[in-house]
């Protein structure tokens, strides 16, 4: 298979996953996710040189072709201007994943990113070995004060019919984002929140008769409780409150859910910096997104679908070729402090160096498939206010 029989297969995955995208906009997304792949990097200069180089066609076309494909049509040249809507493509993207996904459990994280101060990017991704996918995302300028509902909302029910009903979703995100409004919103769509909440607020116990400080269930490290009742004396949400202070970390993890204390864990909220890694890999480990000159934040989002598409496909190779590794030729890793998973390099890295190698052998592109590993019956020693993302294998 030589890289332009690579390039066709991918644009045939692409086609026919993304169908509700016209012929022109499948090809380009295709073509700029695998350009995206080869080079890593998301700029519009490193795809228009290599596929330039690699279609045989000159700079300049190639370089309007691609820059068309994010603009909005009133930009564009000609009568058949067409438009994307970035918006459409959340529920075949997740769809995509969903088909390729080996478990009936699936982890969904809400969070923030910044580009400088022109960008934010509110995102929910799916995370898996690490790492995370983004699925959908609102982006919006930088610095002015939004109060987000609307984006979060909008971004879990467009997301929500492309999820079969046999599939258990827990949604997580960090205290900066968690409030009721949201905790009911996951609830009402049949998947369980399992949300960081702050110190700040009152719990009163099941069969208990008052309010007690949030603190006061908090007693120091090593300590851990869990319990039914109702969160907040004004706008009462009934939950359950898990608590959970590891020995050694800096602060207590306060979650809530709506699943019963014996069918939650709050280990499971050690998940959550996956996200953060994703983060990571979108910029400075991966597809160096932080470069970007952009400032309109309609265009951004469309290049964000490349990015989710070129990220699918890299950790769908890397996680499953990963599975296949031999434990026993896998590397002590337990000493290392926090403590990681036996994973010598990242899914993102390892997908990449086989689609390469696949490339550059002219062999057939490697599978891609998500085998996603058992959920922790044990803490997963993951502060985000200790664990340092520069200790990320990658």
């Amino acid at each position: 298979m030589s890289r332009l029989e690579g390039l066709s297969s991918w644009t045939t995955e692409v086609s026919n996953q993304m169908g509700h995208l016209s012929k022109t906009q499948a090809t380009v997304l295709a073509l700029w996710s695998f350009s995206m792949v080869l080079t890593r990097n998301s700029s519009l200069s490193a795809a228009t040189v290599m596929l330039s180089a690699l279609l045989k066609q000159p700079e300049n076309t190639v370089r309007q072709r691609l820059r068309e494909w994010y603009w909005d049509a009133a930009d564009k040249k000609g009568a058949k201007r067409q438009e994307l809507k970035v918006e459409e493509s959340f529920g075949p993207l997740l769809s995509w994943l969903i088909s390729k996904w080996q478990g009936e459990q699936l982890a969904l994280a809400l969070d923030a990113t910044l580009l400088a101060d022109r960008l934010a990017v509110l995102a929910v991704s799916v995370l898996y070995r690490g790492c995370a996918i983004p699925v959908a995302w609102t982006v919006l300028v930088a610095n002015k004060e939004h109060p987000w509902r609307k984006e979060w909302l909008r971004m879990l029910r467009l997301l929500h019919g492309t999820v079969p009903d046999h599939m258990r979703v827990i949604v997580l995100s960090d205290r900066g984002i968690s409030r009721p409004w949201l905790f009911r919103r996951i609830c009402r769509l049949g998947w369980h929140p399992l949300l960081r909440i702050t110190l700040c607020g009152t719990f009163r116990p099941e069969n208990q008769a008052t309010f007690q400080p949030l603190g006061s269930f908090v007693s120091q490290a090593g300590y851990c409780w869990q319990g039914t009742g109702t969160l907040y004396k004004t706008n009462p949400l009934k939950c359950t409150l898990l608590i959970r202070w590891e020995a050694g970390y800096e602060h207590a993890w306060l979650l809530i859910t709506d699943l019963p204390p014996q069918a939650s864990q709050a280990c499971w909220y050690g998940l959550r910096a996956w996200i953060e890694h994703g983060f990571k890999f979108i910029k400075s480990a991966g597809w160096q997104w932080h470069r970007t000159r952009m400032t309109d934040p309609h265009r951004a989002a469309r290049l964000w679908l490349v990015v989710a598409l070129a990220t699918l496909w890299l950790l769908s190779v890397g996680g499953y070729a990963e599975e296949t590794i031999l434990l026993a030729t896998l590397p002590d890793l337990a000493d290392i402090s926090p403590p990681l998973s036996a994973r010598p390099v990242s899914i993102f890295r390892r997908g990449w160096s086989l689609i390469m190698a696949a490339l550059l052998s002219h062999s057939p592109l490697p599978p891609a498939y998500f085998l996603p590993e058992p959920w922790p019956d044990e803490p997963l020693l993951i502060d985000l206010s200790l664990f340092k993302l520069q200790q990320l294998i990658i």
